[in-house]
């Protein structure tokens, strides 16, 4: 059996962070996040990284400062990729970490580069044959945990949903449109058989964009439309950075997960999870 071949520098540059899943960002903060005088930590990479002073000493007030500064630099960053940081850590001379978590970097980008190249599943209505039955060459299409309202604006955050509860532990399944539905379907109608019928819950990404949103705004009054108390059990509806402008009113009676809560933001993920699966 021929040996799978490594992925070299060049590849490594062209693959963006969002690859590394929440276990390999977790062991690289097990390294850096301790305040040592013999190693360069957390602080340094953000140096690396260009923030400021200021910008740094923010940081140090959340749980886990290396996964902040890591979510924050795929924001910040025109291009921020896996070679990237690998670069910026041969720089901070942290050759323990290469040799630790690099196995566990080429395997997430392996998996990255595969799931890429891997071609989804058609979402589409049942066909109908002549008969009037359903067609039976037709495959049952596809179940989800949750459907994705989102913003295109926002998308960042919704590839960083999807390394934390697709790619770890939690194993669970996300309808995100962009990704997941073919082009030339008809808008409105999958989406809302999506929403009724296919989907468990509906996680809601509220922001500023979210608010001028046509199809966003579609969505939720959809969801809040199928039933009495459907709402309370379908809709999580999710705030993930600061508002300009006041949380929509037919949302305010559903409890919020608030990524923007320093003091809870380590239990971010794994409540939202808990709250996908129940």
């Amino acid at each position: 059996m021929a040996c799978e071949s490594s992925l070299d520098e060049a590849a490594m540059s062209s693959i963006p962070l969002v690859a590394l899943n929440y276990n390999t960002r977790h062991r690289l903060s097990l390294y850096l996040n301790p305040d040592t005088v013999v190693a360069a930590g957390w602080t340094l990479l953000a140096e690396e990284m260009d923030y400021d002073y200021l910008e740094i000493r923010n940081f140090e007030r959340v749980p886990n400062p290396t996964l902040a500064v890591l979510e924050d630099w795929e924001k910040k960053c025109s291009q921020p990729t896996v070679g990237r940081l690998l670069e910026l850590l041969k720089r901070m001379e942290r050759h323990d970490i290469l040799t630790d978590i690099e196995p566990l970097i080429e395997s997430d980008c392996k998996k990255y580069l595969k799931k890429q190249h891997r071609v989804p599943p058609p979402l589409q209505d049942y066909t109908v044959g002549s008969s009037g039955g359903t067609d039976s060459s037709v495959s049952v299409p596809e179940s989800f945990d949750a459907f994705i309202c989102y913003c295109p604006q926002d998308i960042k955050f919704v590839q960083e949903m999807i390394s934390r509860l697709e790619q770890t532990e939690h194993r669970l399944k996300l309808c995100v449109f962009d990704r997941d539905v073919l082009p030339g379907t008809c808008l409105w109608s999958i989406t809302s058989e999506l929403i009724e019928k296919r989907c468990r819950k509906m996680v809601v990404i509220i922001s500023d964009d979210y608010l001028d949103s046509t199809e966003c705004d579609f969505q939720t009054k959809f969801a809040l439309s199928l039933g009495p108390g459907a709402h309370e059990r379908r809709l999580i509806p999710v705030k993930y950075k600061a508002m300009k402008r006041l949380f929509p009113s037919i949302l305010r009676s559903i409890t919020v997960c608030d990524y923007t809560n320093p003091h809870t933001q380590s239990w971010f993920w794994d409540r939202l999870a808990k709250a996908l699966m129940r």
